[in-house]
């Protein structure tokens, strides 16, 4: 692995902004050839640095409830809880975490029926122990391009 230099991190930056901006265009504002944009970003997709991807909005496209559940599970059933929890497809978004759950969850479905099958699903796998749904109101802040 070689790791990421400055140019690596502009070229990040710059498609935090807009994932769509063309190589050109990034390299006019990283002063290094198209070739080499092309070439880097490669690189950094291939190594997994980064991904390119289309950020969708749920409630466009259906889905009116959004939320996170944070589950805890039974210490010697972990492995088949992850297995289980990663074949949900309401789950976008699932994290073994420390504190008092072990794992912490986002998801997105089309109604309140349906994450209360979703909670129920979830609370039926074998080794969950406790669920807590928490359902957004309303997004205050949500951004792609933060600092790092």
């Amino acid at each position: 692995m070689k790791g990421i230099d400055a140019t690596d991190r502009k070229i990040i930056k710059l498609l935090q902004k807009n994932g769509r901006m063309p190589n050109t265009e990034i390299a006019k504002h990283t002063e290094i050839t198209e070739t080499t944009v092309r070439y880097r970003l490669q690189r950094l997709i291939k190594e997994e640095y980064i991904e390119i991807a289309a950020i969708i909005d749920p409630v466009k496209l259906g889905n009116g409830v959004e939320g996170s559940i944070r589950i805890q599970a039974d210490i010697k059933q972990m492995k088949p809880v992850t297995q289980a929890l990663k074949q949900i497809p309401q789950l976008y978004y699932v994290a073994r975490v420390s504190g008092k759950a072990d794992f912490d969850t986002n998801f997105s479905v089309k109604d309140m029926l349906a994450a209360r099958k979703l909670i129920d699903r979830i609370n039926s796998i074998d080794g969950v122990t406790q669920t807590d749904m928490v359902t957004v109101m309303e997004y205050v802040k949500e951004r792609y391009d933060y600092d790092w």
